[in-house]
């Protein structure tokens, strides 16, 4: 039997275990909405095609399968790109789908015709131009097969409008992928089990660090295994919170820029870094040349590009992580290294007394406290999609995570308003957890055109919008390096509580701690969608810092035991 190209696409995503697409409709995808109605799929009309992006990443990160976007040709896939970059830097699987113009077009300046392949080619894992039905089918499987293997990323299938209209028969068997790995061999990460053990046990001041890898390759148990059988401690990178207990007493917390200060000063005195599955970023590592200088580095990464990319190694392996460190356990000793774990507490001592939860209520809305009292309110179950700033920040570190996947935030690009479309498709994937949005007033602003999305589709969602009446993050670095010149980053927003309301999402303002607990029981109660405006302190700060390019253990600490507050 005869499929036309936009039925076999159907077809085909079905095939793939596609239930929800999150897209936007235009001329170039057209019969492919027309096709869409005869198969069971449940589409999320959004309201920018960069919402469909970062919710299908969204889902993507909850659920661990992959994401899918659509969008017709030109605007409509331009619009797609920085959702595709997101998803890119933070190895989430997810395929786009657009229309294009048809074949005979491609080159003329059609009306929405765009190079769209070409426009995304460096921030996607691989891409497609469609020209004929008879390769539809095989380009979206392969392109599922390209997104979830390895290291996970976006793929993008461009399809012509007379690709969708013409029909073909349909060999579903031929189609499958046949993927293989073509590796180079200049590159390294052949590293042996043996010497990456060797390391292990001689080690005094061994230290993990556990990227987002830990949770992309399911190695959880695995890694924490590690840490007990060695009673090795392990610091997290901001994607890989989760991925180890936040309770765990082997966990740290954070590490990098805003990461904890013990954290960083012991990775500055180890003797043993084990890197699991992070790229050194920049954000974690400060200057390179005075980065944990006494130590000897192993680094496990599926991802061989990155091994010696940023940081020279001991030990390199490109290996799935969860296979590497279980291929480990047989062999590690269980060494006594009470002594570095006492030293680490020691250092974590000074830290207390610094931080902003040890301070009184004062009348003042810090942003930790709201942070810290929704980890409460929420026994820390919560699912919490974060946007990017200040907030996220806070959030990374007063929201304990005890639970894999429960932290969706965007790390390597850091994109403004990611939260809220990026907890529409996680809410979709996991349509049982609580979701919670923590989004900045600057970022939420930029798509919070889909809060209509959240009330078109009757979601159970709640937003925690942290509002400080700037754009903190950039004012904070201002403050710093700046002599407190604050250029374009006060704002003027609209009443967030009045603009929900207006979608007929329930909503209120809080400006004093006192009003935190209620609002928040208030909003879980009811079971369906509810914004909570927190007006918060204008001018705190995030501490530690490490300012761009310094050493990592030289950090800005917040003043002891003062709080700066806008009066200051």
């Amino acid at each position: 039997m005869k499929l036309t190209g936009a039925q076999i696409l159907w077809d085909a995503l079905v095939r793939q275990g596609v239930s929800d697409v999150f897209g936007y409709p235009g001329g170039a995808i057209l019969p492919a909405y027309d096709a869409m109605l005869a198969y069971p799929i449940r589409h999320i009309l959004v309201r920018h095609e960069q919402g469909a992006t970062h919710m299908a990443d969204g889902y993507a990160r909850a659920s661990g399968r992959v994401g899918v976007a659509v969008a017709t040709s030109g605007p409509g896939a331009t619009n797609m790109v920085t959702g595709i970059a997101t998803a890119m830097m933070d190895s989430s699987p997810i395929v786009c789908i657009t229309g294009q113009v048809g074949s005979k077009l491609i080159g003329s300046d059609a009306f929405q015709e765009c190079d769209i392949t070409g426009i995304t080619l460096p921030i996607t894992k691989h891409n497609y131009l469609v020209t004929r039905p008879e390769d539809v089918a095989p380009s979206v499987f392969e392109a599922f097969a390209v997104a979830r293997s390895g290291r996970p990323g976006p793929v993008l299938v461009d399809i012509t409008k007379d690709a969708q209209q013409a029909s073909c028969e349909v060999d579903w068997a031929a189609a499958e992928p046949h993927l293989t790995e073509a590796l180079d061999e200049a590159l390294p990460g052949d590293g042996d089990y043996r010497d990456a053990v060797a390391l292990l046990n001689a080690a005094e001041r061994p230290l993990i660090l556990a990227g987002h890898g830990v949770m992309l390759s399911g190695a959880e148990r695995a890694v924490i295994a590690l840490a007990e059988q060695g009673h090795i401690p392990v610091a997290v990178t901001l994607l890989g919170i989760g991925g180890i207990p936040a309770s765990h007493p082997l966990n740290l917390g954070m590490m990098g820029m805003h990461g904890e200060a013990w954290v960083n000063h012991a990775i500055q005195e180890a003797d043993l870094l084990i890197a699991l599955g992070m790229r050194f970023d920049d954000r974690v590592t400060g200057n390179l040349k005075t980065y944990a200088p006494a130590a000897k580095k192993i680094h496990v990464d599926i991802d061989r590009a990155e091994l010696n990319k940023n940081v020279r190694v001991d030990v390199a392996m490109a290996k799935d992580l969860r296979a590497a460190v279980e291929e480990w356990l047989p062999y590690v000793a269980p060494c006594d290294r009470s002594a570095w774990l006492r030293r680490i507490a020691a250092l974590k001592g000074d830290s207390a007394v610094r931080d902003i939860q040890n301070l009184p209520d004062d009348g003042h809305l810090y942003a930790a406290h709201v942070i810290n009292d929704l980890w409460r309110l929420t026994d820390g179950a919560a699912v919490v999609v974060t946007d990017v700033g200040q907030h996220q920040m806070w959030e990374a570190q007063y929201y304990k995570h005890d639970r894999s996947r429960s932290l969706i935030t965007s790390g390597g690009l850091g994109t403004m308003g990611f939260a809220l479309p990026a907890a529409i498709g996680a809410k979709i994937a996991c349509p049982d957890s609580e979701v919670w949005v923590v989004a900045g007033d600057g970022g939420f602003q930029m798509t919070m055109a889909e809060l209509a999305t959240v009330a078109q589709e009757g979601l159970d969602l709640n937003v925690a919008i942290i509002n400080n009446g700037y754009l903190g993050m950039v004012r904070q670095w201002q403050e710093f390096f700046y002599d407190k010149r604050y250029a374009a980053t006060p704002l003027l927003n609209p009443d967030f509580a009045r603009l929900a309301a207006a979608f007929g999402i329930d909503a209120t303002t809080v400006t004093r701690r006192s009003g935190v607990a209620e609002a928040v029981r208030s909003a879980r109660s009811s079971k369906r969608a509810a914004l909570i405006d927190f007006q918060v302190e204008q001018e705190d700060s995030v501490y530690p810092m490490v300012p761009a390019g310094a050493d990592l253990h030289k950090m800005i600490r917040r003043p002891s035991p003062i709080v700066e507050t806008a009066a200051d």
